[in-house]
């Protein structure tokens, strides 16, 4: 997930121009949106559920467009750049997630159910969000809960984590071995997901 933060990528330097366009051609930021909003959907369905998600999303590239002309290509990819807007506008829904989280923790999912629970727990990590999970990532504060759901949702690296967010790349680190470590301690010392080298790293 981390190719479109290569220095030339040709989608990079495509969509920047789309960008750079659209200031002058607003028709043009069509482009972005019909690239992009299946992802951040699917990345915001998995946070909140699908109810507050359609308004979440539709503000996301309502905000991007109003922003477009401060959009720095240099700092970060259009994709980035909408996962930070996204995860932003998530952070005001946040009772929301915390309570699709706890109701895990309590009863866990309906394997029948196929609303956000169900799609929380395929999604977050290759083994599932089990109940114990839940219950701890709802324990995590919002900036430890959005970097670890950026790395375990978007597969975002620490440098794009950074950028998307606006926190210097130390502060991300810390974050995310904060959230491993409550994970891990929430589980009596194993850490099912989440255990795996920076890929911005090296």
């Amino acid at each position: 997930m981390t190719d479109d933060r290569r220095a030339g990528d040709p989608a990079r330097t495509y969509e920047s121009t789309v960008i750079e366009l659209s200031r002058e051609h607003p028709e043009r930021f069509g482009e972005i949106f019909d690239a992009h909003f299946a992802e951040i959907y699917r990345y915001v369905v998995s946070r909140l559920g699908p109810g507050p998600a359609e308004d979440v999303v539709a503000d996301t590239f309502l905000t991007a467009f109003h922003k477009r002309a401060r959009y720095d290509a240099g700092r970060a990819s259009v994709r980035t750049w909408l996962y930070g807007i996204a995860t932003k506008l998530v952070g005001k829904h946040r009772r929301t997630e915390i309570r699709a989280l706890r109701a895990i923790g309590r009863r866990g999912p309906d394997p029948d159910d196929g609303g956000h629970e169900d799609r929380v727990i395929t999604q977050v990590s290759a083994q599932g969000l089990r109940p114990e999970i839940a219950a701890a990532v709802a324990a995590l504060s919002r900036g430890e809960r959005d970097v670890l759901l950026l790395v375990a949702l978007a597969g975002f690296s620490h440098d794009e984590i950074s950028a998307a967010l606006g926190i210097p790349y130390g502060t991300v680190g810390s974050r995310l071995n904060r959230a491993r470590r409550k994970l891990r301690d929430a589980l009596g010392g194993t850490n099912p997901m989440l255990d795996r080298e920076d890929p911005s790293r090296g």
